[in-house]
C-alpha cells in the first residue's frame, strides 16, 4: 500500500505561510507518505494557489516526497508549454513526479477557447502531443488544434518515457481511455466506494484484455478524524460545500468523517476495492489531520492481495 497527502493550496490573500508549508511536507516525509498532492482550479471562488507552482515549491521543500496533481485539466493549457512546464519539474525533482489529467467535462470553456462540442478531441490530440515532445527527437504533428513541423524540446522528463500519467472517469468510455492513453487509473473523491469498486472492476477487464502489465489503481478519499463523528461529519460537509461553491451530497457520502475507527473502516472498504494508492485529502487542520491519519488510521489499515473479481 501507497499513502499520499493533499498539499495545502487554500490559502487567503496574502497569509500564505512559508515556514507551515515547508513544515508541513517535510513532516510528512517524516510520517513516510509517498507522495503530496495538487487539485487544479483555475477559476472559481475558493482561494486555492495553482497547482503547478505549488507541486514546484514542494518538490524544492523536499527530497523524497512525490508530487503530484489530480488532475491538470489540460484542455485548459498549451500542450507543448504544459509538456515544457512539466518536464522541467520531473528534472528539478530527479524524477518525482506524478501528472494527473483529465479533460474537465463539459463545462463553460469560452475563457479557454475551447469548442465544448470538440473538447474530448482537443484533450485526447493534447496528450498525444505531449507525450510526443517527452519522447521523440523531433516531432512532426499534423493535429487538427495543434500542428508542428520538425519540431524538439529538451530536457525530456527524468523519468522514462515519461511521468506516470493519471486519468479517471466514470463512463465506460472514460474508462476505456484510460486504460489506453494513461498508466494509472485514479478514482475521483466524488466517487463512492461501491461506484468505484465498478470502475475497477472494468479498468481490471480492459487491462486484462488489452492493457499494460502494471496498471496501478489509486483513490482519493476526502477525509476528517474527530473523536467526535457527529463534528467530522459537519466539518466535511460545510468544507466541501465551501469548495464546490454549493452542497453536492453525492461527494459527502464518499467523503469518510467520524471516529478513528470510522475512518479506518471507510479507507479500508477502499483498498479492499482496488485502490494501491490512497490519497488522503483532509479539508481542515492539515497538518493535525495528518499526524492522526499516520497514528490512528494507517497502521490498522490491512493491503490487500486481491482486487474485485473481473466480470
Amino acid at each position: 500500500m501507497r499513502f499520499g497527502i493533499g498539499i495545502p493550496q487554500f490559502i487567503a490573500d496574502g497569509e500564505f505561510d512559508f515556514e507551515a508549508f515547508r513544515g508541513f511536507l517535510r513532516r510528512a516525509e517524516e510520517l513516510g507518505f509517498e507522495s503530496g498532492w495538487t487539485q487544479e482550479q483555475v477559476l472559481g471562488s475558493a482561494s486555492q494557489l495553482s497547482a503547478l507552482e505549488t507541486m514546484t515549491y514542494a518538490a524544492a521543500c523536499t527530497e523524497r516526497l512525490r508530487v503530484g496533481c489530480a488532475v491538470f485539466v489540460t484542455t485548459l493549457h498549451s500542450p507543448v508549454h504544459l509538456a515544457k512546464s512539466l518536464a522541467s519539474l520531473d528534472q528539478l525533482s530527479g524524477g518525482r513526479l506524478d501528472v494527473g489529467v483529465g479533460s474537465g467535462g463539459k463545462r463553460a470553456f469560452a475563457a479557454f477557447r475551447v469548442d465544448p462540442e470538440r473538447y474530448i478531441a482537443q484533450y485526447t490530440e493534447g496528450l498525444a502531443l505531449m507525450k510526443a515532445l517527452w519522447t521523440d527527437d523531433r516531432v512532426t504533428f499534423p493535429g487538427e488544434f495543434w500542428q508542428l513541423e520538425n519540431a524538439g524540446m529538451q530536457p525530456k522528463p527524468f523519468q522514462k518515457p515519461h511521468p506516470p500519467i493519471w486519468m479517471g472517469g466514470s463512463a465506460d468510455a472514460a474508462l476505456r481511455r484510460a486504460v489506453r492513453l494513461g498508466t494509472g487509473f485514479f478514482g475521483a473523491g466524488s466517487a463512492s466506494t461501491a461506484r468505484f469498486a465498478e470502475q475497477v472492476r472494468t479498468v481490471r477487464r480492459l487491462v486484462a484484455e488489452s492493457g499494460p502489465d502494471a496498471f496501478p489503481i489509486a483513490k482519493r478519499i476526502y477525509i476528517h478524524v474527530d473523536d467526535d463523528a457527529d463534528r467530522a461529519r459537519r466539518i466535511v460537509n460545510d468544507v466541501l460545500a465551501s469548495i464546490y461553491g454549493s452542497r453536492i451530497e453525492a461527494i459527502e457520502a464518499a467523503a469518510v468523517a467520524g471516529t478513528p475507527a470510522d475512518c479506518v473502516r471507510g479507507v479500508q472498504e477502499a483498498i479492499d476495492a482496488g485502490a494501491e494508492l490512497v490519497l488522503f485529502t483532509t479539508v481542515a487542520d492539515q497538518a493535525e489531520q495528518m499526524e492522526r491519519l499516520a497514528a490512528e488510521v494507517i497502521p490498522q489499515l490491512v493491503p490487500t492481495s486481491g482486487y474485485p473479481q473481473v466480470e
